[in-house]
C-alpha cells in the first residue's frame, strides 16, 4: 500500500524532515508534489525510528509546511542502462541533456552498485596505452587499476585529460570493445563546453558517455554523478564484456559537496570540516574499478583532484593515495616553463605496473629502463641542488652530463603536444636514446644484454 504523507515537519536548506514516517529505508527515493501539481525527487539521507531526512534534487525553493505531498517510491535511486549510452550526454543525475531524446533502457540498476566479493576479482594486469610518453613509460596505466591524477588549480588537467579520452586505446585485438565514461563535477559552463567542442571535434563522443554536472547544479546531484557514471560503467564492462576507462574530474568538487552536506545535516566535522566517513565514501567510489571472474570486460579509473593550495597532504589527495594504486602528480614549476603535460616524475607512481608490462605486454626491456629513468632524474635533482650551491662551472663531468639529461628528459621525453601520439614502441625508443647521453657506467638499473642492444651514443643526437 501507498502512502502519502501530507506536509512538512521542517525545512533545513536543501533537506525537509518528515514526522511519524515507517517502513522506509536510507537511499530510498521519493516523489513530493506541491499544490500547484509540481514535482520534485529526492532522497532519504537519514532515518531513525519515525523521522525521515530527505534531500530534494531541485531544491526546497517554495516549499512550506503545509503545501507538499511525499510519496515512497520503495526503491533507491536507479539508472536506465542502454549500449546507446555512449554518445550521449547525460546530467549528474543521468538524465539526458544533449537534446536527443530519452535512450530506450535495457534494464535498471541501482547507482550504489553491488557490493563485489574481493575473492572474485581478477588481478589487473596488461596495460591502456595512452600515448603519453611519461605516463606510459614510468608509471604505465594498467587495465583495472584506479590511478589518479593529483593537480591543482589552473594547471592543464582537463587538456591532459581530454588528450587521454581521444588517445587511449588497448591492445589492437580487443580495440572495438574499449569506450569511456566522463564524468565531470562542478564544472563551470566554459569548462564544460570545452570538454564537449573537444570530444566532438577529434570524433571521440561516439565512444564516450558523459556525466555532467555544473556548478550551479544542485550538490545532491554532484554527490551522485559519479556513481551514475560508475554505474553505466560497469554495465558496459561487465554485462557487455567492454573495457570501460573512467574519468572523474574533480573529486575535490565532489568531496566539498559532501562536506556541505554533511554540514546541512549537523554533522560533526573531521579534518578541514569534511566528514569523518570521507575516507569510506571515497572507497566506495574508487573501489568498483577492476575485474570480475567470468567477464572479459574491466572498468579502470582515473580520479582528477585539484589539491588546494598544491597541498598533497590535503584531505581529499591523502585519502585518495591510501585506496588507489599510485598517482600521477603535475608539477607547476614545470608548467610555468611550458612543458606539457607538466607530470612531475619522482613523486608519481604506479603500484600495479610490473605486472602489466614488459615482455608479452609492452617491451622486454620496459622495467628495466623505466628503472633506469627514474634514478637518473633522481640525481639530476642532486645535481641541480648542488649546482646552485656552487655553480655548474664546478660541477664534476658526471654531474654536468645529468644537468644535460635533466634538460633533455623534460624539453623532449616529459613535454609532447597536445595532439602528439607516441606508441609505446616510440616512447621506449626515446627514453634510450635519452639515456644514452650518459656514460654508459652510471647506467647501472640495466643488464648487459639490454644495454648493449638498446644504448648507443648515436641516438642522442637522433633523438
Amino acid at each position: 500500500m501507498n502512502l502519502k504523507y501530507v506536509g512538512l515537519s521542517e525545512i533545513n536548506g536543501p533537506l525537509v524532515v518528515l514526522d511519524k514516517v515507517s517502513g522506509i529505508s536510507y537511499d530510498e527515493m521519493a516523489e513530493i508534489r506541491l499544490d500547484d501539481g509540481t514535482r520534485r525527487l529526492a532522497r532519504v539521507v537519514e532515518v531513525s525510528e519515525n523521522k525521515a531526512v530527505l534531500q530534494v534534487f531541485e531544491g526546497t525553493k517554495g516549499l512550506s509546511l503545509k503545501n507538499t505531498a511525499t510519496k515512497f517510491e520503495g526503491r533507491p535511486m536507479e539508472l536506465a542502462l542502454s549500449t546507446e549510452m555512449l554518445g550521449r550526454i547525460f546530467s549528474g543525475a543521468g538524465k539526458p541533456i544533449d537534446g536527443l531524446g530519452d535512450i530506450y533502457p535495457e534494464k535498471y540498476a541501482d547507482i550504489n552498485g553491488k557490493p563485489l566479493n574481493p575473492v572474485s576479482r581478477s588481478y589487473p594486469r596488461n596495460y591502456i596505452n595512452t600515448g603519453i610518453s611519461s605516463i606510459d613509460a614510468l608509471m604505465t596505466l594498467i587495465r583495472g587499476q584506479k590511478l589518479p591524477i593529483f593537480s591543482g588549480s589552473g594547471l592543464s588537467h582537463n587538456k591532459l585529460a581530454v588528450q587521454i579520452v581521444r588517445q587511449a586505446k588497448i591492445a589492437d585485438e580487443n580495440g572495438q570493445d574499449f569506450a569511456v565514461v566522463f564524468g565531470a563535477m562542478g564544472v563551470k559552463n566554459d569548462v564544460a563546453d570545452y570538454f564537449r567542442r573537444r570530444f566532438e571535434e577529434t570524433g571521440s563522443l561516439q565512444r564516450v558517455a558523459m556525466f555532467i554536472n555544473m556548478s550551479n547544479d544542485p550538490i545532491i546531484e554532484r554527490i551522485l554523478t559519479p556513481r551514475c557514471a560508475l554505474t553505466c560503467a560497469e554495465y558496459l564492462a561487465f554485462e557487455h564484456n567492454m573495457h570501460i576507462l573512467v574519468i572523474l574530474t574533480d573529486m575535490t568538487s565532489y568531496a566539498e559537496a559532501l562536506r556541505e552536506f554533511s554540514s546541512s545535516k549537523g554533522e560533526i566535522p573531521g579534518r578541514k570540516g569534511y566528514p569523518g566517513y570521507l575516507y569510506s565514501d571515497l572507497a566506495s567510489i574508487y573501489e568498483r574499478a577492476g575485474i570480475v571472474k567470468g567477464s572479459d570486460g574491466s572498468v579502470t579509473q582515473i580520479p582528477i583532484l585539484t589539491m588546494p593550495n598544491d597541498d598533497i597532504t590535503h584531505p581529499v589527495p591523502d585519502l585518495t593515495g591510501y585506496i588507489t594504486e599510485g598517482q600521477i602528480v603535475m608539477d607547476r614549476s614545470l608548467d610555468q616553463t611550458g612543458v606539457y603535460p607538466a607530470v612531475s616524475v619522482l613523486p608519481s607512481l604506479s603500484r600495479l605496473m610490473k605486472d602489466g608490462i614488459g615482455e608479452g605486454y609492452t617491451r622486454e626491456d620496459h622495467q628495466m629502463l623505466a628503472n633506469q629513468l627514474f634514478a637518473a632524474y633522481a640525481k639530476v635533482s642532486d645535481a641541480r641542488a648542488l649546482a646552485s650551491v656552487i655553480g655548474e662551472e664546478e660541477l664534476s663531468e658526471t654531474d654536468k652530463a645529468y644537468i644535460r639529461f635533466g634538460v633533455l628528459f623534460e624539453e623532449r621525453f616529459i613535454n609532447q603536444g597536445f595532439d602528439v601520439n607516441r606508441t609505446i614502441e616510440e616512447t621506449l625508443d626515446l627514453g634510450w636514446g635519452l639515456l644514452s647521453s650518459l656514460p654508459k657506467s652510471e647506467l647501472d638499473r640495466v643488464d648487459e644484454e639490454h644495454l648493449e642492444k638498446y644504448y648507443s651514443a648515436e641516438k642522442t643526437e637522433s633523438s
